[in-house]
């Protein structure tokens, strides 16, 4: 019988070539992720050899800054000029980065070489996100919002597992050159298997709104990483940068009103349920990377865990993150509804944070897991669902700039939760250090508050316990300031519209949803 395509017989084929590109996708998203949890591992050795202590902060700093503020012209850059070119040219500045970072011999140019790791690290998960959204209808990406949360819980894992193993075995500069085999194998496959449409858009990129916009994130970046470290939070360096950040970002926003092609064009804010789902982003971003850095503290100080498999200390909550992302993934298919997830786990993420809050010196590991998987539940209900809606309240030609602008809200609230909450923390640890050890006290925490397991075992048992009191009371005061902020992800979660997901069953030709388009089919070669 001769071999003719039918519309029953091609669906057949679309599915196995997406998850070509899918996994892909997924390496690259891998990438992006490890890559600062593998290298914080491997930085004891990098200074050892390298020298220049008083500049290691830069070595992360440097990144994330040009991460941050590469994110949204990634987006815009890819809805302008065509999404496959512009994913595949940020891996390629990915990974020259991670070879010339592999290559430093002093660390000016190992901050140098991170930053140009970073520019290409802000058009990874944009990219990631925005080709499934142009590739799946949102009604079906749900399928795949599982492997997007394991691909997140994996790095979290074992990013620090990986990174000491690369070091003991070959060397901290294998750290930074393990990305070009897995970059080459994601880049080959997009390149063979990925087809979207060519475009060239006739108007020319806004730079004077990129301008403001990377002054506006870089200025906040730099107050959330140095205010309460580097300098007092009243200090004149922390204003000036706070004044530059406000100016830019006011000037960005009254520029984007008259740009031709607007870097963020802000008639996407127009959708309420994309407004809330930046804020909700933002939230999470907030609560979780702050929670990612405060439970392995408290596990290792208070409660006596090995730093050696850190990662393993978040399985509790990362497990449960996994499981709920699949399942609301599930549900939403099958179903199209999806106000419940963030409703549900915005509640859930309440009252985990308030369980974590109230944690103490006698809490059992036990009794701590329980309460990090409630969290879990909850960021697990989020963490997809914001980037679905998101996506599902533009137009196609939005794709990009809804991706970048979702996860630049993420970002930045990840940068404004470790900031604040560490003030906080910090602070809450020195004054009962001083309540109960005195003097000796505030002389252990004055460089800092926060102790590394060598550190520890060499203070007076008397001291010791003082610490993992104040370090308990730090945590107490951290979480409970994670649990009031979520309440605000709660009450965005209740005002959210159920528009229909596109791709979400059969329409009348007359009707039409408002601020959605219709999704063309996969545009992939099959295999």
């Amino acid at each position: 019988m001769a071999d003719t395509k039918t519309p029953e017989t091609e669906p057949e084929k679309q599915p196995r070539s997406v998850r070509v590109v899918l996994l892909a996708l997924m390496i690259t998203m891998m990438l992006a992720m490890l890559d600062n949890m593998i290298v914080g591992t491997a930085m004891p050795t990098i200074v050892g050899e390298l020298g220049g202590l008083e500049h290691l902060s830069w070595v992360v700093t440097g990144y994330t800054l040009a991460t941050a503020a590469s994110t949204p012209l990634w987006g815009k850059i890819g809805d302008m000029y065509g999404r496959k070119g512009a994913f595949m040219t940020s891996i390629v500045i990915f990974l020259i980065g991670s070879a010339l970072s592999g290559m430093a011999q002093n660390m000016g140019e190992l901050i140098g070489f991170r930053a140009i790791q970073g520019l290409g690290a802000g058009g990874l998960m944009v990219g990631v996100m925005a080709i499934i959204g142009d590739l799946i209808p949102p009604r079906e990406r749900g399928k795949y919002q599982g492997m997007m949360a394991g691909v997140m819980a994996l790095a979290m894992i074992g990013g620090p597992l990986v990174g000491g193993t690369i070091t003991d075995n070959w060397g901290w500069r294998w750290s930074f050159y393990i990305n070009l085999p897995l970059g080459v194998v994601a880049l080959t496959a997009i390149s063979v298997v990925l087809h979207l449409p060519k475009k060239r858009s006739q108007s020319r990129i806004d730079y004077l709104g990129a301008g403001l916009l990377t002054l506006g994130i870089t200025s906040i970046v730099l107050v959330t990483t140095w205010g309460g470290s580097e300098y007092a939070w009243t200090s004149a360096r922390i204003m000036e940068l706070i004044a530059i950040g406000v100016a830019s970002l006011i000037g960005f926003v009254f520029w984007q009103t008259r740009a031709a092609e607007p870097v963020v064009p802000l008639h996407i804010f127009r959708s309420r349920n994309f407004t809330l789902m930046s804020l909700i982003g933002f939230i999470t971003g907030f609560v979780m990377f702050g929670a990612t850095l405060f439970l392995p503290l408290y596990q290792q100080s208070v409660q006596g865990a090995s730093a050696t498999n850190s990662g393993l200390l978040l399985l509790p909550m990362l497990g449960a993150m996994l499981v709920t992302s699949m399942v609301a993934g599930r549900v939403t298919t099958n179903s199209g509804k999806y106000k419940v997830f963030p409703v549900v786990g915005s509640v859930l993420m309440v009252i985990g944070l308030y369980l974590l809050s109230t944690m103490d010196t006698g809490t059992s590991r036990l009794t701590s897991g329980v309460f990090m998987a409630v969290v879990g539940l909850g960021m697990g209900c989020l963490m997809q669902i914001t980037m679905l809606v998101a996506q599902n309240s533009v137009e196609m030609k939005d794709m990009g700039v809804a991706s970048s602008s979702t996860t630049l809200f993420r970002t930045l609230g990840s940068s404004f939760g470790v900031a604040i909450m560490g003030a906080l923390f910090n602070n809450r640890v020195q004054d009962v250090m001083s309540e109960q050890a005195g003097a000796l006290g505030s002389k252990i925490t004055e460089r800092s508050a926060q102790l590394d397991a060598a550190s520890l075992a060499k203070l007076p048992v008397a001291a010791r316990e003082a610490y993992q009191h104040a370090v308990s009371a730090g945590t107490h005061t951290a979480f409970l300031l994670g649990a009031v902020v979520a309440i605000a992800a709660l009450v965005a979660a209740v005002f959210v519209k159920e528009v229909p997901l596109k791709g979400a069953g059969p329409q009348k030709a007359d009707e039409t949803t408002e601020g959605t388009a219709a999704v063309p089919p996969p545009m992939v070669e099959a295999v």
